[in-house]
C-alpha cells in the first residue's frame, strides 16, 4: 500500500489506475486500498486520499479526457473573470459523442479536428491540479464566436484585462481570430479597446 500512497503524495492526493499500472502495482491492491479506507473512489479508474478536497474539474478531464475546457471556464481557470462559471463548457472533436458529458452536467461544444488543438494549454485548478484548457486568445475567440450573441458581461470585461496585462498579444489574438473565421469581430474589439 506504500506505493499507492506516494503516488498518491506526489501527485496532489489522487492516483489513477494507470499510474498503478505504470509502477507495477496490480489494480486490486487499488480495491484493497478502498475497502481499508486508505483511498477513496471518485470516478472510474480514479482514486484519491480520503482527506483531499474533490476538484470536480479535475474529475471531469479525468472523466472526459478528449475535452478542453473553454469559454467561461477557461476564462475562469486562466483568471481572466472572478465569475465562476454555472456549469463547466468542454470542447471536444465534431465526431465524439458527448452524450454523457452533457448528462454530467458539461456544457458541451465540438470543434473541427484542424483547430481542435489551437491555443491548447494546461493550466492548473483552483486546488493545484492540471486540466487541458484553452489559452486567453482561443477563449476571447472562442466567446466572440460562441451560438448566438456574445455574454457582453463576460467578453467586455475579459478584452479590456487582456488588453491591458502584460501578456497581451494582438497578432496572435488577430492570428487565431483569423483561424477560427472571427477575424472582423475581435479587430472591431481591438480597435475600440487599443
Amino acid at each position: 500500500m506504500g506505493a499507492l500512497m506516494d503516488i498518491a503524495s506526489a501527485s496532489n492526493g489522487y492516483v489513477t489506475s494507470m499510474q498503478a499500472t505504470d509502477a507495477g502495482i496490480p489494480r486490486r491492491k487499488l480495491r484493497e486500498a478502498v475497502s481499508i479506507g486508505d483511498l477513496v473512489q471518485l470516478d472510474r479508474g480514479l482514486y484519491a486520499l480520503p482527506d483531499v478536497w474533490e476538484d470536480p474539474l479535475f474529475i471531469l478531464q479525468h472523466r472526459f479526457s478528449r475535452g478542453v475546457f473553454s469559454d467561461d471556464t477557461a476564462l475562469f481557470l486562466l483568471g481572466m473573470t472572478d465569475r465562476a462559471p454555472f456549469a463547466p463548457t468542454m470542447t471536444f472533436p465534431r465526431s465524439y459523442n458527448a452524450s454523457s458529458a452533457r448528462e454530467a452536467g458539461v456544457i458541451s461544444r465540438t470543434c473541427v479536428d484542424d483547430v481542435l488543438d489551437l491555443g491548447l494549454c494546461n493550466v492548473e485548478t483552483e486546488y493545484g491540479n492540471t486540466v487541458r484548457a484553452y489559452d486567453v486568445e482561443r477563449t476571447l475567440c472562442d466567446l466572440v464566436r460562441g451560438q448566438g450573441t456574445p455574454d457582453l458581461q463576460i467578453v467586455s470585461p475579459a478584452m479590456k484585462a487582456y488588453v491591458q496585462s502584460r501578456n497581451c498579444d494582438p497578432m496572435k489574438l488577430v492570428s487565431c481570430a483569423r483561424a477560427l473565421g472571427v477575424e472582423v469581430k475581435i479587430r472591431n474589439y481591438l480597435e475600440v479597446l487599443l
